[in-house]
């Protein structure tokens, strides 16, 4: 039996009171403050009413907006009650960090390293937060400032020779 809203915020609300929720496509999102985030991920996984005890993916959203810029969100699974839930925690663009995961889900460990990778934003205490795709020296070549491919702000078409291209064919 899957589990409900319900139980879920009852988990969650006295380690998270100021939780907000959504829901789309009938799967819950919650919406934490970034001061939370491991001690709700932490109770998800171990409360026996929950037992999210799988992460499934984390990945970011760069909005593009002065405040709140990026997104970061957790895919939670619970085997035991087929039961899925949405973490979203806000990150500001002058302040990219958050807590590792991996101390409660191990498979954080490459999920971090690709958001990293791709986003810029640093996990706290990870055991080894290195690029995952790119050459670590990845950077602007004019001011050497690392870059980040999937930022709003990363030039569509790509740092001018920082990669052979093919030529692009007259017609398509």
């Amino acid at each position: 039996m899957a589990i409900s809203t319900q139980t879920i915020l009852e988990v969650v609300r006295p380690v998270c009171p100021n939780v907000e929720t959504s829901e789309h496509h009938n799967q819950l999102t919650l919406i934490i403050p970034i001061d939370d985030i491991v001690e709700v991920c932490r109770e998800l996984r171990d409360n026996s009413l929950t037992q999210f005890t799988m992460l499934i993916d984390i990945t970011a959203i760069d909005w593009n907006r002065k405040q709140h810029r990026f997104e970061v969100v957790y895919f939670l699974q619970s085997m035991n009650f087929a039961g899925r839930v949405r973490l979203k925690v806000s990150v500001n663009d002058y302040h990219l960090h958050l807590p590792t995961m991996t101390e409660i889900w191990e498979s954080a460990n490459w999920y971090e390293r690709e958001t990293f990778d791709m986003y810029g934003i640093k996990f706290d205490g990870h055991p080894d937060l290195r690029r995952f795709y790119m050459p670590e020296d990845f950077a602007d070549p004019k001011n050497a400032e690392p870059l980040y491919p999937l930022r709003k702000d990363f030039p569509l078409m790509g740092i001018p020779g920082s990669m052979p291209l093919p030529p692009m064919p007259e017609k398509i």
